[in-house]
């Protein structure tokens, strides 16, 4: 079975349903996939941070088993966790949401598998994802490809932690996800979970980048990270086109690789 772990609220649905199409659409196996949602309510934190609904979860369920009976979806909730861990702590308010914190649980949850492939919700498959669910991390905690701006930037090893392809049974071994709770209580992290995992590291597997493109389509990209990202023209500036605004999609990156996924998503929705 291919082990598949989301984290998100209600909000990122759209980007937990177009990433799960696109990775049915473009992998030919008979090999059942295992969709794992971690989700919570921080509602009073920010009033959008609710926890993915009833209803989507049963669209998401009834969208995956289309492709095969032998599909499963479970969600967690991780409430408890996180406010017994994080609540109040340095990084509670993230770059991003309090949301990007909750993958840290992986090893808290029960029945977690021995091999978990942790995608972000604003992420689409351009090809198989055995490619890289293939992928030998015998001895390694995970494998993970360079950060396009990090690498630049911060270190030429930088990796970006938006796809995360865990050997679940060494991460326990080495303790991974518990060190990395202990810099997320302790100290502010320019990155977050991000960064709390890179200081935690003992030993990553570092993966070509076409498995986490951040900023290019080529047609060797596995995965295609539709992250914020930086534009030159018409002026410099930043935007963060994610794969359900479909129409920037088109018309800002020109992209049609997926209309095939975005047809079946919006005759879902």
């Amino acid at each position: 079975m291919i082990e598949i772990l989301f984290c998100g609220n209600d909000g990122v649905y759209d980007g937990m349903l177009t990433c799960a199409l696109s990775i049915l659409m473009r992998t030919e196996t008979d090999e059942p996939f295992h969709f794992r949602i971690f989700t919570m309510d921080v509602s009073h934190l920010d009033e959008r941070y609710v926890p993915l609904s009833r209803e989507h979860t049963e669209r998401f369920r009834s969208a995956v088993k289309q492709f095969g009976s032998e599909n499963r979806v479970t969600v967690y909730d991780v409430s408890e966790l996180y406010m017994k861990h994080f609540s109040g702590c340095p990084n509670e308010g993230a770059y991003c949401s309090p949301y990007t914190l909750i993958r840290l649980f992986a090893d808290r949850v029960k029945g977690m598998p021995d091999k978990l492939l942790y995608l972000d919700a604003d992420i689409m498959f351009n090809r198989d994802v055995r490619l890289l669910w293939d992928t030998d991390i015998e001895g390694y905690e995970y494998a993970a490809a360079r950060d396009h701006y990090g690498k630049y930037l911060l270190n030429p090893n930088y990796i970006n932690a938006g796809v995360l392809l865990f050997n679940m049974a060494e991460a326990r071994r080495t303790g991974l996800f518990k060190k990395a709770r202990r810099w997320i209580k302790k100290q502010k992290l320019t990155f977050a979970d991000q960064s709390a995992l890179i200081r935690s590291t003992t030993r990553r597997r570092v993966l070509p980048q076409r498995f986490n493109d951040q900023k290019f389509l080529h047609k060797h990209t596995v995965v295609r990270h539709f992250s914020k990202r930086l534009f030159w023209l018409p002026y410099p500036h930043t935007d963060n086109i994610k794969q359900w605004h479909i129409d920037k999609v088109h018309s800002v990156f020109g992209y049609h690789q997926f209309d095939d996924v975005y047809e079946r998503y919006l005759i879902l929705k």
